[in-house]
């Protein structure tokens, strides 16, 4: 009867060093990739809060909508001339809670389709309201009437969560801002509408509501703590390998 085969120690490691090789590869390049996030996510930070204290432009027309970066110009000044269609008013639910005029808290952000001059349909974000003055009938005064210049911030679209099925509201209240949905609700012509929407400044309205010019900037910035993760993971396997392949090199299972 031929003797059995043993394998020797180091034959015992291939595998296994096969496999902490894919492995490390895989988690040291994906500390990179959030390494270079971290350095753009940063540079967008700073290019935001320096775009934001520019001079308004005339916000982007139809004939600009096709090629329009919405990304790129998310958080651009722009100002517009028409007036607002009241009666087709969206609410975005939403919370205040660092407000920079007297009103903050749980409550809605007021989304009213504005016609401007040259006929075509942008939503316009008038500002905050508390829960219990969501309804015109209850900030009357701050329904502005006739021709008006509205000066803001260009904000991009967002995608409604899943969970609410098609997205569409069937009473006004809505919990992401899409222009396109808002105006399918009101019944609006959707190839008249803007694809983005404008966050109104600060200018009062009469009454104090909507409370306008608190557009929140915030980028969740967690790129650094994910570069740890990754790389403390990647060195954290090579020392567990090391002590593995000790271990094998000296005959213990």
């Amino acid at each position: 009867m031929p003797a059995p085969s043993v394998c020797s120690p180091a034959s015992r490691l291939i595998a296994p060093t096969i496999a902490a090789i894919i492995v490390f590869a895989l988690l040291c390049s994906l500390g990179a990739w959030q390494w270079r996030r971290l350095h753009w996510k940063e540079a967008l930070i700073a290019q935001v809060n320096g775009r934001i204290h520019d001079a308004p432009v005339a916000a982007p027309g139809p004939s600009d909508w096709p090629k329009l970066d919405l990304a790129a110009f998310d958080y651009t000044p722009v100002s517009v001339s028409g007036s607002f269609l009241n009666d087709r008013e969206a609410y975005l639910y939403g919370s205040l809670s660092e407000p920079r005029g007297p009103v903050g808290g749980v409550g809605w952000w007021v989304f009213t389709p504005f016609r401007t001059d040259a006929g075509w349909i942008v939503y316009v974000n008038r500002g905050f309201v508390p829960d219990a003055n969501r309804l015109p009938a209850k900030r009357l005064a701050g329904q502005i009437e006739g021709h008006v210049t509205v000066t803001g911030l260009l904000r991009r679209p967002e995608r409604p969560s899943h969970w609410f099925g098609d997205g569409i509201s069937r009473d006004d209240q809505w919990f992401a801002r899409e222009p396109s949905l808002f105006a399918r609700a009101s019944g609006l012509p959707a190839a008249e509408v803007a694809p983005y929407s404008i966050d109104a400044d600060a200018t009062p309205n009469i009454g104090g509501l909507p409370q306008g010019g608190e557009t929140t900037i915030i980028f969740p910035n967690n790129h650094l703590q994910y570069v740890v993760t990754w790389f403390g993971l990647a060195f954290a396997l090579v020392a567990v390998f090391i002590a593995y392949a000790r271990g094998v090199l000296r005959g213990r299972r």
